[in-house]
């Protein structure tokens, strides 16, 4: 039985417990981060541990120990559970206390965590690429805090996997947010990587975060901004990104083929790229 993190201390998955009156439970007041691990190595964590303070302080959790003991918890329980691919989930919910939408100030954060064990590199999906659907965004206005406020992304991905769909993007205005758990992105006619700048409308992506360097070093152009649907449709190539998907190519978006409906060459550049630098092997760059 796989070992988790709850209540301070170490136990086999089927002791942990969380308190009725948690509001994590309640109110879904909580945040969370998946890292992923390849090789038994965590990916980009630096980048999802500051996305975890930065979620807490917005919405005014503390820290429930410093970022080096968190990263300690995460390491220990790759440890202890032999993970070599898949996922550690961590999540901070403001605690427990008498239901009530006011909560006290001495409030105890409750922290959990635990590993997932998934293939994410070599994927059918990395492989052939797939198909979103596309809906109206149904989320809150604060989508840069990663909570586990998640009914909404629930929602749309199954409506879109019963339609035949493999994922959704979200629109709103006339332009694409993000993906229901993903970062968007679409490559145009003349090898341009495009992608909504970040604000309160989307979540910054970690993913996203380490291919914009990666791009940057090895002379990919990355522009930030947003895009309509109808671009979308006409893009060269389209992929989205995330911890436990990586680079995944979109080859049909809304019952529209993508480029010639194979995942693109620069997609393809990308996947590599980011797959050597999550193995500490060096990239060329573009010129080369």
């Amino acid at each position: 039985m796989a070992q988790v993190y709850c209540n301070r201390r170490y136990m086999p998955e089927g002791e942990a417990r969380i308190g009725l009156f948690d509001r994590g439970f309640l109110f879904a007041d909580a945040v969370y981060e998946v890292t992923a691990v390849i090789g038994g190595r965590m990916i980009d964590n630096d980048f999802h541990l500051g996305r975890l303070q930065r979620s807490l302080a917005e919405i005014g959790i503390p820290m429930p120990m410093s970022l080096a003991e968190i990263e300690a918890v995460q390491l220990e329980l790759v440890s202890r559970n032999g993970l070599d691919e898949g996922t550690v989930y961590l999540q901070v919910s403001r605690g427990e206390a008498e239901r009530d939408f006011l909560f006290p100030d001495d409030i105890e954060p409750t922290f959990i965590a635990f590993t997932s064990a998934r293939k994410l590199t070599g994927t059918k999906a990395q492989a052939e690429g797939i198909a979103v659907d596309l809906a109206p965004d149904p989320r809150w206005a604060r989508r840069d805090i990663k909570t586990v406020m998640l009914l909404g992304q629930v929602l749309a991905k199954r409506a879109a996997s019963q339609g035949g769909f493999n994922d959704v993007w979200f629109v709103e205005d006339g332009l694409v947010t993000e993906g229901a758990s993903a970062t968007a992105f679409i490559v145009t006619g003349d090898g341009r990587v495009v992608t909504r700048a970040n604000s309160r409308t989307i979540l910054p992506g970690c993913t996203r975060r380490a291919l914009e360097r990666l791009c940057d070093s090895t002379g990919i152009v990355l522009e930030e901004r947003a895009f309509s649907p109808e671009e979308a449709f006409s893009a060269a190539e389209a992929f989205h990104t995330s911890a436990s998907s990586l680079v995944t190519p979109v080859v049909q978006i809304a019952g529209h083929r993508i480029g010639n409906g194979q995942p693109g060459p620069l997609t393809c550049r990308l996947q590599e790229i980011y797959l050597r630098a999550a193995f500490g092997e060096p990239n060329r760059s573009a010129a080369e």
